[in-house]
C-alpha cells in the first residue's frame, strides 16, 4: 500500500458553526480514531487539514496508508469514512483511524481483472460487477489492489468471491457477492444458435 504525507492542526472549537466558519477558510475538519476510549466509546482527536493538503489522498482510485503529522506529533493512519455536500459534492468531513503493523484492519481494495477471458475469446462482454473487495489484515500486508485472473472464465460464467483468495488477507465481502462476468452478447449468441443447427 502506498503511504502519503498529511499535516493538520488541532481545533479546541467543535459543532456545526465552527466547523462551517472552518469551511469557508478552505479548511476540512477531521477526526481521528484510535486506541483512546472514554466508557467503553472511541474519543476521537480534533484537528483540522487545508483541501490542498488531502486532495491527492481523495479524489483518486488508489488506497493509502497516511503518514498524519497534527502539531508535530506523528500517527500512521486510514482514511475512514468521507462525508461530501450531497448537491455540490465538496468535501465536508473526514474520519481517520489510526493503525498499527501488529492490529488487522479492514479496507476496500480495487480490483484488477487479469488475461483475455475464454468467454470473451468466444464473443462475450467481460463485466466487472464490484470494483473493490473489503479484505482483514495487518496495514503493511495490503496490496495497492488485488490482482484477479480471468483467463479461464467461460461464457455466462462468474468469479464470486467464494472463488478467491489471497495470501495473508481474510476477504471480508460476503463469499456470495459475483466479482465480474463473461456476459452472453448476440454476437456470441448468434454464433452459439449457428453451431447448435451445423
Amino acid at each position: 500500500m502506498k503511504s502519503i504525507d498529511v499535516k493538520g492542526t488541532a481545533r479546541t472549537e467543535t459543532g456545526k458553526k465552527a466547523a462551517r466558519n472552518l469551511r469557508k477558510s478552505d479548511l476540512i475538519p477531521c477526526n481521528l480514531y484510535g486506541e483512546k476510549r472514554e466508557n467503553g466509546l472511541p474519543v476521537a482527536e480534533n484537528f483540522t487539514v487545508s483541501a490542498a493538503e488531502v486532495r491527492n489522498l481523495i479524489y483518486t482510485p488508489d488506497i493509502h496508508s497516511v503518514n498524519l503529522t497534527i502539531d508535530g506529533k506523528e500517527h500512521k493512519a486510514i482514511v475512514k469514512e468521507l462525508q461530501f455536500h450531497p448537491v455540490t459534492d465538496k468535501l465536508l468531513h473526514i474520519d481517520f483511524y489510526e493503525i498499527t503493523d501488529k492490529k488487522p484492519i479492514v479496507i476496500a481494495v480495487p480490483i484488477k481483472l487479469n488475461g483475455l477471458a475464454e468467454g470473451v475469446r468466444a464473443g462475450g462482454k467481460l463485466a466487472a460487477s464490484v470494483r473493490s473487495l473489503k479484505v482483514r489484515a495487518a496495514y503493511t500486508q495490503i496490496p495497492e489492489r488485488l490482482e484477479i485472473d480471468v483467463t479461464n472464465l467461460g461464457l455466462g460464467k462468474t468469479i464470486k468471491v467464494a472463488d478467491l483468495s489471497f495470501e495473508g488477507l481474510e476477504l471480508v465481502t460476503p463469499a456470495s457477492v459475483v466479482v465480474c462476468q463473461v456476459k452472453m452478447t448476440r454476437s456470441a449468441m448468434s454464433a452459439a444458435a449457428k453451431a447448435a443447427n451445423e
